[in-house]
């Protein structure tokens, strides 16, 4: 069963508990893909039957240690292509996902570790989303969504969800960057006080970065 389509479901239900521990349900797996419930219970039955999910009738998917791996494997891929995409060619980081999703599927293992080793072997694409190693391993800091950071919480911007081109360009232009010390000042209206050389700067996101910036715990 190798096809995009396959590691798409693979990759949609490691997103789904990379940063979070609730398993998805199919239903939660139908909305993320754009796909009928019908058409999703018909393939997480194949992923069952293949040994790549476990799953039981009307409840949460779940990878097995083999769709892990092979999850980790694709995702690697697309990171990896992301943080070449942004430092070779100069893309920004609201343009990379699109081709990312190309590019995962055609390049070989030859050139992915090429890549590898030109960009230095890192750990974080441009959004600040960990790349697994050749062997599937991941290193996470202890975090908080901005969204749930009290104010005078500091800590370092670990990542920023690649869900919103636009949410990216709007955080991009705040000046509010993976690494970034920050301060929360004020958590309901998402206010950040970052470190320049001018000093500390006092900047407002949008709302919607409550729920897709994280921070260092």
């Amino acid at each position: 069963m190798a096809s995009p389509a396959v590691d798409d479901y693979l990759k949609t239900i490691y997103h789904h508990t990379e940063w979070q521990d609730d398993r998805i349900t199919p239903s939660q797996l139908a909305a993320e893909l754009g796909l009928a419930p019908s058409s999703v219970t018909e393939m997480v039955q194949k992923l069952a039957a293949q040994g790549l999910v476990t799953h039981r009738p009307y409840g949460p998917v779940s990878l097995s240690a083999e769709g892990e791996r092979r999850a980790a494997a694709i995702i690697r891929r697309h990171r990896l292509i992301e943080t070449w995409l942004v430092r070779e060619f100069g893309y920004a980081w609201d343009e990379v996902h699109d081709e990312a999703e190309v590019l995962e599927h055609a390049i070989s293992d030859r050139l992915l570790e090429g890549i590898d080793d030109r960009l230095g072997r890192p750990r974080f694409d441009p959004h600040g989303d960990a790349i697994p190693d050749a062997a599937g391993h991941v290193h996470r800091e202890s975090f908080v969504v901005l969204g749930s950071a009290p104010a005078g919480h500091v800590g370092r911007v670990l990542r920023v969800s690649d869900r919103d081109p636009e949410l990216l360009r709007a955080v991009e232009s705040a000046g509010v960057a993976v690494g970034a010390v920050v301060t929360v000042t004020d958590a309901s209206t998402l206010r950040l006080v970052t470190d320049d050389p001018a000093g500390a700067v006092d900047v407002a996101l949008p709302a919607a970065a409550g729920q897709a910036v994280w921070l260092s715990a």
